[in-house]
């Protein structure tokens, strides 16, 4: 794509000239307790959830965007219009609990030294909202594009995806768009990931845990023992994690099983129906049962195609470093609407800060993002 340089160096002083009011927004948004809560009519996801997405709306409102609630599963701020499709960039608004050790309250917006610390300023509020007002930017130069935009504010996404499965009940997918909820470069390609639940009699213990003990627990995570493996030099090995025991019903209530689930993320190249022929077959030699709980095939993108290519262009032309494409072990959005791909908001060398106690992001980190993603969108819409 060959745009005029100048054209990007207005898009991103617009953006610059945000910088105050988005940084106020995400101090609005972190300051929200988003943990998933009791559902009640109005609020599927809890009390919380659905404030931090009326709020996210409501910004979006007040920069002047359209905006519609799909019943609070999911919301949308859209700029343009037309019947060709849209693009988007789907973040989302709830967070996994807080847990110990933050030195400061975890919904304080707390800023310190030019980092603000709160549960889900990384994870996602904060890339979300530099999404908008990526958006915003354009906006502000009333720029026209071939395909509306819009900014999509999940709420399921850290408790399984329920938010988008409603969005798809009632609006088509996107022609092109991202998550800004994984790492930089562009990811053209996610791993799968499935669930794998191992059963056994109740009665007879012994076989079902020498079984866990051999393959799982006194074993590689790679799946050596079960055969499977699976290496592609392109995403890595397979890795088994996320053990978990329980006991579960038969179906006509009659007995107790013990069960064992183990998560998988395995690498494209390889399909769940082999990865699952090797483990039933393991499992069947012992008397056990093996079946598949849940998966998301890998997503697979082109490393050339136009949308991968704008986005590198994006991440190129901000940061100046390279942006070739690169695969994840991660989960996202991108597992369960067609059409999208991870998208930072981390940078190389930046891990292991969602989840954790004291999660930070910087003023510096997050206007990045925005220059980006300003870029992203202006491109993506014009595709």
């Amino acid at each position: 794509m060959d745009l005029n340089v100048s054209l990007d160096e207005r898009i991103i002083e617009a953006v610059n000239s945000l910088q105050d009011e988005m940084l106020e927004s995400i101090l609005e948004l972190v300051r929200i307790d988003s943990v998933e809560g009791e559902a009640s009519n109005d609020a599927p996801f809890g009390a919380g959830v659905r404030q931090a997405l009326l709020k996210a709306l409501d910004i979006s409102s007040r920069l002047g965007f359209e905006t519609v609630s799909l019943d609070n599963y999911i919301g949308y701020a859209q700029y343009g219009t037309g019947e060709d499709g849209y693009a988007c960039a789907i973040g989302h608004v709830d967070v996994v609990p807080v847990g110990e050790g933050w030195k400061q309250p975890p919904f304080s917006g707390h800023m310190e030294n030019g980092t603000i610390y709160s549960r889900g300023v990384l994870d996602n509020k904060g890339p979300v909202m530099a999404c908008l007002y990526g958006l915003a930017a354009l906006k502000k130069l009333g720029l026209s594009l071939k395909r509306p935009v819009r900014i999509i504010f999940g709420c399921d996404e850290e408790s399984g995806f329920e938010d988008l499965k409603y969005y798809l009940t009632k609006e088509k997918p996107p022609v092109y768009g991202f998550t800004p909820d994984c790492k930089y470069p562009v990811v053209y390609s996610e791993r799968g990931r499935a669930v794998v639940r191992i059963y056994g009699e109740k009665e007879n213990l012994e076989p079902f845990f020498h079984f866990v003990n051999e393959y799982f627990i006194g074993a590689k995570n790679t799946g050596d023992r079960l055969g499977i493996d699976f290496f592609h030099e392109e995403y890595g090995v397979m890795e088994m994690r996320g053990y978990k025991l329980g006991c579960v019903k038969t179906e006509d209530g009659s007995s107790d099983k013990v069960s064992f689930d183990v998560t998988l993320s395995y690498p494209g190249g390889f399909s769940i129906g082999q990865i699952m022929g090797k483990i039933q077959a393991k499992a069947q030699e012992a008397g056990l049962q093996a079946e598949l709980d849940m998966n998301y095939n890998p997503v697979i993108f082109e490393k050339d195609s136009p949308m991968v290519k704008a986005l590198q262009e994006s991440y190129e032309i901000v940061t100046g470093k390279d942006g070739s494409p690169v695969t994840t072990t991660g989960g996202t959005y991108a597992k369960a609407l067609p059409g999208i791909v991870p998208f930072g908001p981390s940078f190389p060398g930046q891990k292991g800060i969602g989840h954790n106690p004291n999660e930070w992001m910087t003023v510096d980190d997050l206007m990045a993002n925005a220059r980006i993603y300003a870029l992203a969108l202006y491109r993506l819409g014009q595709l």
